[in-house]
């Protein structure tokens, strides 16, 4: 088939604060859990930042904005998703009022995307809770911590509202099962934190996106508000029926969220969980209404893998490096950091998400990281580039399964790689873990001059964009 792109089809990339920006001390941010996160998702925090974590300087965008944003409109994106950091906005999380310096820091950088013609796509939190309230009430635990969102959502949509249509909630939701203080702010250690304490936080996150949804609409019907998840199909290891029950039961533990965000209740699944487990949830009648009454426009997700499920517990092998574990498949390729590389899965769960909600669905996330080798060259705009087609055929074989989804009738918003730039891994806060198209010459150990040089897939990227889709291979 021919690879075709609805119109409108929106082209692009996505980052996150805490992984690009820096500058974490400067324009009156407070501190993130972020800066107490040197080495990564499951590694411990530390007492305070020390100087061995990159995201305290991440790549410098804080600084490099308009020369990166130049770069990213000369691929010719239409769309660039970036997150606001919560701490940049109120330092603490409860302070009286909003930081000014934090506010008009992102004015600017919406200044340069409208230059450029480049639609914002605004994630509101992306793994970036202020560290006060992690300390302070534990975060998501605690119900109060729906207000401060909510008062941090009502600034974000009446500064940026009249500017910015698309906005997401909460980075890949789901992830809070598996990575509790990076994903909800949670300070309990996971070892020590109870199900129904576990729980119940996400139940405040579900609500307080509810409310943020109730708040965009209010000051603007035009805004679409969405959810963001992280999408991985799981497949039976064998045709066993216990293994495909197996697969069902872990795929229920992702889809709960998205059920919730779409339809607004707690599927029967869920429900059955809490009862079988002990988890009693305090439920208002308020957050039945808030849920009901106020789902989201559209439903986002990351993308960079499957993995399979099986009941033998002798076959339960963890695959390296994913957050939310899964057994290897056994007919796929992996990545250098272990993530199975299946473009397949890319159509089959677009599909799946399509029939399950109904909803618009948007791509926000998908991308391989790898160590790249900077080389020079006489032909490159900068003198140096790295021949990356390792990236390049990864690529293009997710975006044939996306075209191929489109034909099957899904309704596809958009697609933004991640990361346009190479900037610092969540997982492991590398920089040796590059994704982007453009190089960034910084190490794992700090040094570097932060200087940027276009790579293969910059160009690659740009025709991609330039012909909607139709330079891509086939087969």
């Amino acid at each position: 088939m021919s690879t075709t792109f609805p119109p409108g089809f929106l082209w692009g990339g996505a980052t996150a604060a805490n992984q690009v920006e820096g500058a974490y001390a400067e324009g009156g941010k407070g501190l993130s859990i972020q800066d107490v996160m040197p080495n990564g998702i499951m590694t411990p925090r530390t007492a305070e930042p020390t100087p061995d974590n990159l995201k305290l300087e991440a790549i410098d965008f804080y600084h490099r904005y308009a020369q990166d944003i130049e770069l990213f409109a000369e691929m010719g994106f239409s769309v660039y998703r970036f997150s606001i950091a919560w701490s940049r906005i109120f330092p603490n999380g409860d302070d009286a009022e909003p930081n000014e310096e934090g506010l008009a820091f992102y004015d600017r950088v919406l200044d340069e995307l409208e230059r450029h013609g480049i639609e914002p796509l605004i994630t509101m939190s992306h793994y970036e809770t202020p560290l006060a309230i992690a300390e302070k009430y534990d975060g998501w635990v605690s119900r109060e911590v729906i207000g401060l969102f909510e008062r941090y959502a009502r600034v974000l949509f009446e500064r940026y509202g009249h500017r910015v249509k698309y906005w997401l909630t909460f980075n890949e939701i789901n992830s809070v099962l598996h990575a509790p203080f990076m994903s909800g702010g949670i300070n309990t250690p996971k070892d020590r934190l109870s199900a129904t304490d576990l729980y119940q936080a996400i139940h405040h996150e579900l609500v307080a996106s509810a409310s943020a949804t109730r708040i965009a609409h209010e000051i603007d019907p035009d805004i679409k508000v969405g959810c963001m998840v992280l999408g991985m199909p799981i497949y039976p290891l064998t045709p066993d029926p216990a293994d495909v029950l197996a697969a069902m039961g872990a795929d229920h533990s992702n889809l709960m969220f998205s059920d919730v965000h779409t339809r607004g209740r707690y599927p029967g699944y869920a429900l059955r969980f809490f009862r079988e487990n002990g988890i009693e949830l305090q439920i208002t009648d308020e957050d039945r209404s808030l849920l009901a009454e106020h789902t989201v426009d559209f439903v986002s997700f990351s993308y960079y893998m499957s993995v399979c499920e099986t009941a033998d517990p002798s076959k339960k092998v963890a695959g390296r490096g994913n957050i939310l574990g899964g057994v290897p498949n056994p007919y796929l390729p992996a990545s250098e950091w272990g993530w199975q590389i299946d473009p397949v899965g890319l159509r089959l769960i677009l599909n799946q998400f399509w029939d399950r909600w109904g909803k618009p669905l948007f791509i926000v996330e998908n991308g391989l990281g790898a160590k790249d080798q900077l080389v020079e060259s006489a032909d490159a705009v900068d003198g140096f580039t790295v021949l990356d087609d390792y990236r390049i055929d990864y690529l293009n074989a997710h975006l044939v399964q996306v075209a191929e989804a489109v034909a099957d009738g899904v309704e596809v918003l958009g697609y933004t790689t991640w990361g346009p730039i190479d900037l610092v891994s969540a997982s492991t806060a590398e920089l040796s873990k590059r994704y982007g198209f453009i190089y960034v010459d910084r190490d794992d150990d700090g040094t570097g001059t932060l200087a940027r040089y276009r790579k293969k897939s910059f160009d690659w990227y740009r025709e991609v964009i330039a012909t909607g889709g139709a330079s891509l291979r086939q087969g």
